[in-house]
This record gives structure tokens, C-alpha cells and sequence, in this order.
């Protein structure tokens, strides 16, 4: 009777084991909502812009520049999804974005098709826009957000991992 109990706590303990790793696993979620795990992974992901640096001197004591950080309201709102292809796709508020871009060199966006709806006078998206189209450098941030930047990294976009997407 003993070796029996003895088996059943073994089987419960590896039934246990086999349901936390697969419960931990970091493959792509179909509905969008799962965070990668990898630091170097930029595609297929719905990157949320959260902050905005920009460049507003020199402090020659530190030897480092001066930098104004902005947070972004509402981050959800103005993301980017790169896909594998060369395209991507995303929000600027109330409009759709897409077009291509290329990581040859550095980072750089054309716009394809997208809306160009009114958002109102609060809304960031012709800033989104604007720096998008100015974009040379970026990648992944070492801490599992993306950056943009602009020449010289004058003005750099933040963002952070807002979930996979569905694979296309």
C-alpha cells in the first residue's frame, strides 16, 4: 500500500512540474496579450510609445547631455508593430498607420497607406508622425523596450513591450 501512495505523490508532483512549465512558456500568444521574453526580438510585437527624450544642451562638468523626458499619455494608443517582412503597421490616436521600414544601417520608416483623421488638439499623432518619417538609429533597449532615434540622438522615442501579435 505504501508503494502505491508513494507513486501517486510522484505522479501528482510530476503532473504538477509539467503543468507550471507550460504555464510559464514564452511562445507567441493569439490573442496579442503575452510579453516576449526576448530582449533582442522587435517584430511582431505591438510596441507602446511611452517616453520622449529630447536633447536641450550639454553639461560640460558631467561630460553628458542634457536631456528633457517626456511621458506619453496613453501609450496604448500610438504603437508600432514591425513585421519580418519590412513592413509595419500601427496607431497614431485615432489613426491607422502603415508602410515599410528597414534596419539596414540604422532604422528608417516610410508611410504607406494610413488615415488622417482629426484627433483632436490634445493628440500627439502628427509629432508621432513626424519624428517616425526622421528616424535613422534604434533597437532593442537592453531591458526589453525599444528605441528610436533621430540624427545625432536629438530626440529619441521609448517604447515598451505591449505583447506579441498573431504572426501574419
Amino acid at each position: 500500500m505504501q508503494k502505491k501512495q508513494v507513486r501517486f505523490l510522484l505522479l501528482l508532483l510530476m503532473l504538477a512540474v509539467g503543468l507550471t512549465l507550460v504555464g510559464c512558456s514564452s511562445g507567441d500568444s493569439e490573442s496579442g496579450d503575452a510579453v516576449t521574453t526576448d530582449p533582442n526580438r522587435v517584430t511582431n510585437i505591438v510596441w507602446e510609445w511611452e517616453t520622449f527624450k529630447v536633447k536641450t544642451g550639454y553639461d560640460n562638468e558631467a561630460q553628458r547631455p542634457i536631456q528633457e523626458t517626456s511621458t506619453i499619455p496613453d501609450p496604448e494608443n500610438y504603437t508600432l508593430i514591425l513585421r519580418e517582412d519590412g513592413t509595419f503597421s500601427g496607431k497614431a490616436d485615432c489613426n491607422e498607420i502603415s508602410g515599410t521600414y528597414s534596419s539596414e544601417g540604422g532604422y528608417s520608416f516610410t508611410m504607406g497607406p494610413s488615415t488622417m483623421a482629426f484627433c483632436g488638439e490634445d493628440s500627439l499623432d502628427q509629432q508621432y508622425l513626424d519624428l517616425l518619417s526622421r528616424i535613422v538609429a534604434g533597437g532593442p533597449d537592453g531591458g526589453g523596450g525599444f528605441a528610436l532615434e533621430t540624427p545625432a540622438g536629438d530626440e529619441r522615442m521609448e517604447f515598451r513591450n505591449g505583447g506579441a501579435t498573431q504572426t501574419q
